[in-house]
């Protein structure tokens, strides 16, 4: 309730403060009122005295003056009247009894100004003295100068009025005393007024600021409570019937969020709204990944996003991804950030075969695949029940490789997001490869062909560079089949499909045409490696042994080849010289090399 008590005190306080100068102020002006009528008053009355004494100095009755003077001190309020004559007066007409009191006549017997005094006591007699010059003059009625031997102007005496202010000082404090006494009670009346009327919004207030505080600390179960009458109870209820809903829509929230992340519960955020905040900021980045790979149309393009958001967001510099075919026991390296640091593909991933975490600082040389002695994290994810997908993360210390680990819940966000896409887009590349691949050899189809030539050779890096064709064909492979068997025919078609890949270089292209026949694409090529590569294909695949059952036996090809200049959209052109010079050369004799020249037909 400090709220309550500081406006109450200020209140208070403020009161108090009007009071004082109220009361100050009619002190002082009832001071300055008394003193002004006390003043008003002495003055007419000194006068009065004056003319008086003028009256019977004409009527010539002077001697009697003291008599006017008693009966004029009998007046009320009238402490004392006294006259001075002035030297020149004494002179003329002796000293008389008048004599000069103190100072204050003697200067105005001097100066023949009008010289007042207040002798003012709070608790004491308090006075107000006035001496006016009794001045020669001259007028209709009178003439001082025919009595007196001065000149017009000289001070002839002073009289001197002291005045009482003690019924004006005592009135003015019954009028101060009833005025404070009455003030007092409106400022009373006006503070318990002010209090009850105040009270219940400042009590709804206090409430209301600390179930605020409570709820900016994270805590939302505090309520407004003690208020049941007027426009505050109906306040505290809606107060309290929004923060029952907002605390229930955050429990609700902080209950379902689980489904759409993993590491929800992991984060410590004390402030369930700042919680929520940043949830839905996660949630909004992890839709807006799944929509753009969603777009995506391969899967190394879901590789590549992923990989931007590891680099971006969790600030990860050295990592690889893998495939791993948990049916067919294969690894893939299907993406490399900065370096490859092991051989899964030759020595296997012990993250894929023990389907845990891998952490390099849970034990020594934990994965004797991994090259050097750098930290490192192997993650496998689950993606489909053939599929794994594994990152692994490097680092350069067991510090930054232990803060790698803690991002791990948030970077499964990103992979649960990625697998319907994964699963999808690697779907389509296998229905994709296998609809241009040979299921008998495993070599590009005459389908992938069609794709090939397009994408490679007329607009791909191989563009306006020469293109050796080779049209391979297997000598007499009807015999293979009548004589052994189409499954020995199938072992003979694998070994020319094996002596092909063995022969060419990797950026050639071999494909199983149909049959026995095959095409060999040399990307990059002239006469001699044309004709070079025919004759060691031709001779590597004579020295082949096929097993059929108990005993083995060879087999010779027939190769037709021609040079595509690759200058002009005519490669099917140059299939078919190569096709005619392959028929030459069975015609001719078979195993055998020809060369397409300009007059076969």
């Amino acid at each position: 309730m400090d709220s309550k008590k500081n406006i109450l005190t200020t209140l208070g306080i403020a009161m108090s403060i009007i009071f004082l100068v109220m009361l100050v102020n009619i002190t002082l002006n009832l001071r300055d009122f008394g003193f002004d009528s006390a003043k008003s008053k002495a003055q007419l009355v000194a006068e009065n005295v004056r003319n008086g004494l003028t009256a019977h100095m004409v009527n010539g009755i002077m001697d009697n003056r003291d008599f006017y003077i008693d009966q004029t001190k009998r007046l009320s309020n009238i402490d004392d009247i006294w006259i001075i004559r002035a030297k020149s007066v004494e002179e003329q007409y002796g000293k008389g009894t008048e004599r000069a009191h103190d100072e204050i006549d003697s200067r105005v017997l001097k100066s023949g100004d009008v010289i007042e005094d207040f002798n003012e006591e709070v608790f004491g007699h308090s006075t107000y003295r006035i001496t006016i010059p009794y001045k020669a003059e001259i007028t209709k009625e009178i003439d001082c100068l025919s009595c007196h031997n001065a000149n017009e102007g000289d001070v002839l005496g002073v009289v001197t009025m002291v005045m009482t202010m003690d019924d004006i000082k005592s009135t003015s404090l019954k009028i101060i005393g009833m005025t404070s006494f009455i003030s007092l009670v409106v400022i009373l009346f006006i503070i318990w007024f002010t209090r009850r009327l105040i009270v219940p919004y400042l009590s709804i207030f206090e409430s209301i600021k600390d179930v605020m505080k409570r709820a900016n600390d994270g805590d939302y179960g505090a309520r407004i409570e003690g208020v049941d009458s007027g426009e505050a109870k109906n306040v505290a209820h809606w107060i309290n019937g929004h923060m029952d809903k907002l605390q229930g829509s955050l429990s609700l929230i902080e209950d379902k969020i689980d489904i759409f992340l993993t590491a929800h519960k992991a984060e410590t955020v004390e402030d369930p709204i700042l919680d929520v905040q940043n949830t839905v900021i996660r949630l909004a980045d992890i839709y807006k990944f799944r929509k753009t790979i969603e777009h995506d149309e391969r899967i190394d393009d879901v590789y590549k996003r992923f990989a931007t958001v590891l680099e971006d967001k969790f600030k990860l510099e050295d990592f690889y991804f893998l495939e791993a075919d948990t049916t067919n026991k294969r690894v893939e390296v299907v993406y490399v950030h900065k370096e490859l640091s092991c051989n899964p593909i030759e020595k296997g991933c012990r993250a894929d075969r023990t389907n845990t975490l891998v952490d390099s600082t849970q034990f020594k040389n934990l994965c004797d695949k991994i090259c050097g002695n750098r930290f490192y994290l192997c993650i496998p994810y689950s993606v489909s029940n053939d599929m794994d997908f594994i990152i692994s993360i490097q680092s350069n210390s067991k510090e930054e490789n232990e803060k790698r680990r803690a991002l791990l819940p948030f970077i499964q966000d990103y992979v649960d997001a990625a697998k319907p896409e994964i699963v999808s887009k690697k779907l389509m590349q296998i229905l994709e490869k296998n609809a241009n691949t040979d299921p008998l050899t495993g070599l590009s189809n005459r389908k992938y062909l069609e794709t090939y030539i397009d994408s490679s050779i007329y607009n791909g890096i191989y563009k306006g560079k020469p293109c050796g064709i080779l049209m391979v064909d297997i000598d007499y492979f009807k015999l293979i089949n009548d004589n052994y068997g189409h499954d020995i025919g199938d072992i003979a078609i694998k070994t020319i499909a094996n002596t092909l890949i063995d022969v060419v270089n990797k950026n050639d292209v071999v494909i199983r045409f149909g049959g026995e026949e095959f095409i060999v694409i040399l990307n990059d090529c002239d006469e001699d490696r044309l004709q070079n590569t025919a004759e060691e294909i031709r001779i590597a695949f004579s020295q082949q042994k096929i097993q059929a059952g108990a005993e083995t036996f060879s087999k010779t090809v027939s190769i037709g080849t021609s040079l595509f200049p690759n200058k002009d959209h005519s490669f099917w052109k140059y299939i078919k010289q190569s096709d005619i010079a392959l028929y030459e050369a069975k015609h001719g004799g078979r195993n055998r090399v020809i060369r397409y020249r300009e007059d076969m037909t």
